[in-house]
């Protein structure tokens, strides 16, 4: 059984751990990444240029961390 033939009350609990795990890992933050370029025709930057941003993001902002 796929999560589309899934009942509906199955399908959408499972619809919900899905976009649970994506916004915990940071999976969504590409996603809206590439929104946001179309929205304003830019080129996005290869998903390995990303990660690395978002990496030395949070190494210099040390406000994102309690440590």
């Amino acid at each position: 059984m796929t999560v589309q033939q899934a009942p509906g009350p199955l399908r959408r609990a499972l619809a919900g751990v899905r976009w649970y795990l994506r916004e915990f890992t940071g999976e969504a933050r590409w996603d809206d990444y590439l929104a946001h370029c179309a929205a304003e025709g830019r080129t996005p930057m290869s998903r390995r240029d990303f990660e690395r941003h978002r990496a030395d993001r949070r190494e210099h902002h040390q406000s994102a961390r309690c440590c």
